[in-house]
């Protein structure tokens, strides 16, 4: 029986082809997938295609990953997996978004997308959409999915979606996943690196959580940061921050700046410790500065990623009002997105 597939279009450079007539770059018809790449048939899965009205992925928003899970849950039963296409910008965010918000994912959900548009004769957009949808439907010999999880793929890797960074703006290989490996390299076949993938628990029922708390700040540290700013940021309403340090989670030691976070921390703001480094981990146990933010309370992201960090931030202040379990939830890994 051939694997079923629900196709998911945002907008982005992959939606865009050439127009023949005018020659400008005008967005595609998904719903003509087969017309434009016939080879698809090939895959032995059925596809369905839901276009949303597209969007620049810089306007990517929590109302666009609600409505992403609301209507990965509404067709869960229907399809074996699951493609959404993405522009590049923000995809880091959103795949890592709907990692928290997926719960007990027994089916892929693949990202993807392009940094030419799928119309170009170069593009990259092909090999990206044929082959997330490949992975898609593809189920191991005991019948299960390949890889059930939220995932990233692009230039031959597949990756953890709450693992990743866009790391290039011209590379076509612009995704890293500096702190975990990937999970399949695609080469003349696909290679499933089984020991990195998770699978739900036996019997785990799927759900759906779609409350975001979006009164989150990111503050990135650097030579030169006042006092005044510093203080400016932590009172701008935010319930939870995301503090990107140097290193190995350092920071100054100056009082005013250890104060500053201090004050936010009892006033009930949730604050995450990450390293603005492409790669590597938090460990606040190393260093003077790294202890003095620990004593005060900020909780050490580990080797989270940015993207992970904020989102996950967004997921768990809105589970609970009470800072110790948020602490506590912070600390643990939800879904693969901290390092064991």
């Amino acid at each position: 029986m051939k694997s079923s597939v629900l196709l998911i279009y945002t907008g982005g450079t992959i939606g865009m082809h050439t127009d023949p007539e005018s020659g400008a770059l005008v967005p595609f018809d998904f719903h003509a997938i087969y017309e434009e790449f016939p080879a698809l048939r090939r895959l032995g899965a059925n596809i369905e295609v839901l276009p949303f009205e597209p969007i620049d992925s810089s306007n990517a928003s929590s109302e666009l990953w609600v409505r992403l899970a609301e209507k990965i849950a509404e067709n869960y039963d229907r399809f074996d997996g699951f493609v959404v296409l993405h522009g590049t910008d923000t995809m880091s965010y959103s795949a890592s978004a709907l990692s928290f918000m997926l719960h007990n994912l027994a089916k892929p959900v693949v990202f993807t997308g392009s940094q030419i548009p799928i119309g170009v004769l170069r593009t990259d957009g092909r090999e990206n959409l044929i082959t997330a949808i490949e992975i898609a439907a593809t189920k191991d010999s005991k019948g299960r999915a390949a890889v059930p999880e939220v995932s990233l793929y692009f230039q031959n890797r597949l990756f953890r979606g709450n693992r990743t960074t866009k790391q290039s703006a011209e590379e076509l290989s612009a995704f890293a996943s500096n702190n975990y490996p990937p999970l399949a390299e695609v080469g003349v076949s696909i290679h499933y690196n089984e020991q990195f993938i998770h699978r739900p628990e036996k019997g785990a029922e799927f759900s759906v959580q779609t409350a975001l708390e979006r009164d989150v700040a990111v503050i990135k540290i650097f030579p030169g940061l006042t006092e005044s700013i510093l203080r400016a940021m932590l009172a701008s309403g935010a319930k939870g921050v995301v503090l990107e340090t140097y290193g190995a989670g350092n920071a100054p030691t100056k009082e005013w700046f250890i104060g500053a976070l201090r004050e936010a921390i009892e006033r009930g703001v949730s604050v995450v410790n990450v390293t603005q480094c492409s790669n590597g981990e938090v460990n606040m146990d190393i260093y003077e500065t790294g202890v003095a933010l620990q004593k005060i309370g900020v909780i050490s992201g580990r080797d989270m990623t940015t993207e992970a960090a904020v989102t996950k931030m967004m997921y768990v202040l809105a589970q609970t009002d009470s800072p110790e379990e948020r602490a506590k939830l912070l600390k643990e890994s939800i879904c693969g997105e901290i390092g064991r």
